[in-house]
């Protein structure tokens, strides 16, 4: 009789402590529940995910979420050019002889160096026209390669100065403090503007509305953070698409944005715009290419590891 209530107490007890590492003071738990937004040394990290922004091995979405203050990062803006980048003439003019460059080369040459080190990720940016020149605002480390909407479309970037200091911004044309114009990339599709969201499909029009779906896209949000994002509508061809899982159509770039800043506490979406998409999208992290098409692209977007 005595054995049998003693391993009955024994079970009871095993079966309370169990219990415990579900309680709100469990270390474990919390250490689980630690949101990559509320990391004071939070960098930068690499991920899939569905339309809602949940986390997916298996998802569509090619997602690269980073803080422009780490002092473990640094960045760099590369363009297509026959020559190395910053190379002036003998009358003290800057060289911008462009050639036709697509993704995996733009990432790869000798400009995409900073520092004689290679980028850890890269994402597409500009738009190009037929001469093979930019067409938007690009600034690489304070020096311009930019084209004909420079003062039109809007352009994403990351400003100059000390890390802790750096500021990510998306906006038209130049910003009035010239420190925050150290690294831009042009764009264009602006779907979010001080906090509010736009469907503009209309804008894009039918063709780069609903059959050029691959999307190439960037955000900030208000505690500063940066979301990049390529949609490879091409990746799951070969299998049915659940409705979460599929193209990215504009009327869903606040569920995908917002659903990725509120799981991994990044704040609240403040700016958001699209890169240049369909035949150009491309996407690199750490020594491998997740996206890339068959078109040359106007501007790349750099980031290193110090």
């Amino acid at each position: 009789m005595k054995t049998r209530l003693f391993l009955s107490i024994f079970v009871v007890a095993i079966a309370f402590l169990s219990s415990c590492k579900n309680l709100p003071g469990n270390s474990t738990v919390e250490a689980e529940k630690t949101c990559l937004g509320d990391d004071a040394k939070f960098s930068l990290e690499f991920f899939k995910t569905n339309n809602q922004g949940d986390k997916d091995s298996k998802g569509i979405n090619h997602v690269i979420i980073f803080n422009p203050k780490s002092e473990e990062l640094d960045f760099k803006v590369n363009v297509g050019l026959a020559h190395n980048l910053y190379t002036k003439d003998d009358k003290g003019k800057l060289l911008k002889e462009y050639i036709p460059t697509q993704f995996h080369e733009i990432i790869a040459n000798e400009n995409a160096k900073l520092n004689g080190k290679t980028p850890i990720a890269a994402i597409n940016a500009d738009y190009i026209e037929t001469d093979n020149k930019p067409q938007g605002l690009n600034i690489s480390r304070g020096i311009e390669y930019s084209g004909i909407f420079k003062n039109k479309r809007s352009s994403f970037g990351i400003s100059g100065g000390e890390p802790k200091n750096r500021t990510a911004t998306i906006q038209a044309g130049r910003r009035k403090n010239d420190i925050l114009n150290y690294n831009l990339v042009g764009g264009n599709g602006r779907f979010y503007r001080q906090g509010q969201f736009k469907d503009i499909c209309q804008d894009l029009g039918e063709f780069a509305c609903k059959e050029a779906t691959n999307r190439s896209l960037v955000a900030t949000t208000n505690k500063g953070y940066v979301i990049l994002l390529v949609n490879d509508s091409k990746a799951n061809s070969d299998i049915s698409l659940s409705e979460v899982n599929q193209e990215l159509l504009p009327d869903n770039f606040d569920d995908v944005l917002e659903g990725i800043a509120k799981n991994n506490c990044l704040g609240k979406i403040q700016e958001g715009m699209l890169f240049d998409g369909g035949m150009s999208p491309g996407l690199y992290y750490n020594n491998k290419i997740y996206v890339e098409n068959a078109g040359p692209i106007g501007s790349v977007f750099l980031i290193y590891k110090k």
